[in-house]
């Protein structure tokens, strides 16, 4: 039996950066025209990327998928926005399996094939 985790601590937002997140998600939608889906799967993204970091949202996202959201979301660009591992990175199966496989772009890119690389475990 595995013995559990210490709680995270999660570094709350500043009032200013509250702000800021509540404005760019009022922006990002206000400007998007498409299949609302999309803007949900994009404002997802932007909320999680602080939590995990942007090593996860790329194993869990493709290529194309990250840039379409990066558009929708105002040009952003997750490696410039978020931290490489924020404070639940640890929940990431995939993140997990790809630093024991010692070579995390060869998972990113499926070179290197990672069971349930979408998951999130117990924290």
């Amino acid at each position: 039996m595995s013995k559990p985790r210490k709680p995270v601590h999660i570094p709350p937002l500043t009032a200013k950066q509250a702000l800021d997140l509540i404005k760019q998600v009022e922006q990002a939608t206000f400007e998007y025209v498409g299949v609302f889906d999309e803007l949900e799967n994009a404002l997802g993204m932007l909320m999680m990327g602080r939590l995990v970091g942007w090593r996860v949202l790329v194993l869990i996202h493709n290529k194309r998928t990250i840039r379409k959201y990066e558009q929708i979301l105002g040009g952003i660009n997750i490696r410039e926005v978020f931290p490489e591992e924020g404070p639940l990175a640890h929940k990431s199966i995939g993140l997990e399996v790809a630093k024991k496989l010692g070579n995390f772009w060869k998972a990113v890119s499926g070179e290197q094939k990672v069971q349930d690389r979408r998951e999130l475990a117990k924290a």
